[in-house]
This record gives structure tokens, C-alpha cells and sequence, in this order.
């Protein structure tokens, strides 16, 4: 058994995402409720472990100028989306900030690139609740290299992301998405970001209600 067999990784383009768009913003509204009263409704439930989740990574628009080599953007910020769909029979909950680094090598003998991924604060920690076949996303970040010194960044590719979900143990076994992207290799330069998990599924380039 690999260790991708627990969860399922999807690279898709944003132009994947197109004929979805309309799903992210005709969902039915939930009746408001207090927010103490979610979020004792959602820790209740346990939470969504990497083996009940599917989960893919979305490709976004670029945020800022951006300079091609060999098909890397070394100094405009990507946005991606990470995906995460409860493809089990039972309703479990996320609440809080994925932790997400660059990768490389075996789950065995790989090692982490650089500096794991900040907090980006733009969004609040809210708890998702994840019926089944629902799909929550969270909001990745990479900042170009070239936006840092090159002798205190080294840029390297990354070949995957490792990723763990809130609420795991550092015992549990991390899910890891294979993904080609520009890295910085000596700890320190904050290339990478991540928003807290929200509810429904992430479309790039637009707005999240």
C-alpha cells in the first residue's frame, strides 16, 4: 500500500473549474444560527481524517507581474485552491488552518523544502461541517522566488506538497499531492501561505461568498 492510497490527488487547470463555477454560487443558504452555537454543533463531530477525504488541487489565477523561466512564474504569487471532499458515509467536521509545506522525495526518506507554509489571517477559522460527498477548500499562496534574495532563498522545484489536515497528530500519516512549483530551499523565506478551511468548494479567480 502506497501512502497516496489513503486520499486522492487531482491536479486540474482552472479552466477545469469553468463549467463547476455555477456550484460554488447557487448553494442553498443555511438559516443563520449563532456562531458559538456552530461551532459547539461542529466540534462535536469528529474530525474528517485523511482517509475519508478526496481532495485535489485547483490551479489560480496569478496576483501580482510575473517573469516565465522555463515555465516556472519566479516572481508573481499563485493562488491555489486545496480541495478536500468527505467521500465517506458518515458526516465529520474541519475546523482551522491545514498544515502545508513543500516536499520532496519519499514519504520515507523525503524531506521538507524550506520553510512550511504561514497563517494567512485574510480569512477567520470557522468550523466546516462535511456531510457526505460535501467538498470544503482552503486558500494556498506561493510567492515567486524571484521575489527574494537568490543566495537567501537557493530556488529549488518542489515535486509535492505535504499536507495535514486541523486536528491531526503529528503520528498521523500526512496525505501528499504531487504538484511541480518553484521553491526556496534554505529556511527562512515565507514562499508559501494558507488560509483556514472554509466551507463549499473553492472556484479560482472568483470570490468566496
Amino acid at each position: 500500500m502506497t501512502r497516496y492510497s489513503h486520499i486522492t490527488w487531482h491536479v486540474i487547470a482552472v479552466l477545469a473549474f469553468a463549467g463547476t463555477a455555477a456550484l460554488a454560487v447557487t448553494l442553498t443558504r443555511v438559516p443563520s444560527r449563532p456562531a458559538h452555537a456552530a461551532l459547539s454543533s461542529s466540534l462535536a463531530l469528529s474530525p474528517c481524517p485523511t482517509s475519508v477525504l478526496d481532495a485535489w488541487v485547483g490551479l489560480g489565477a496569478m496576483q501580482s507581474p510575473s517573469i516565465p523561466d522555463n515555465g516556472h512564474h519566479l516572481q508573481g504569487d499563485i493562488t491555489y485552491t486545496l480541495e478536500f471532499t468527505n467521500v465517506s458515509a458518515r458526516t465529520c467536521s474541519l475546523y482551522g488552518y491545514p498544515e502545508v509545506s513543500a516536499y520532496a522525495g519519499s514519504a520515507v526518506t523525503g524531506t521538507q523544502i524550506g520553510s512550511a507554509a504561514t497563517y494567512d489571517p485574510a480569512v477567520r477559522p470557522r468550523p466546516v461541517t462535511l456531510a457526505p460527498g460535501a467538498t470544503a477548500h482552503s486558500v494556498l499562496r506561493v510567492t515567486g522566488p524571484g521575489q527574494f534574495q537568490p543566495a537567501a532563498c537557493a530556488r529549488v522545484t518542489a515535486s509535492e506538497l505535504r499536507v495535514l489536515l486541523p486536528d491531526q497528530s503529528l503520528r498521523v500519516q500526512p496525505a501528499f499531492v504531487p504538484i511541480t512549483l518553484p521553491a526556496c530551499s534554505k529556511p527562512g523565506p515565507k514562499f508559501l501561505s494558507v488560509q483556514a478551511i472554509q466551507p463549499r468548494p473553492g472556484i479560482p479567480g472568483l470570490a468566496w461568498p
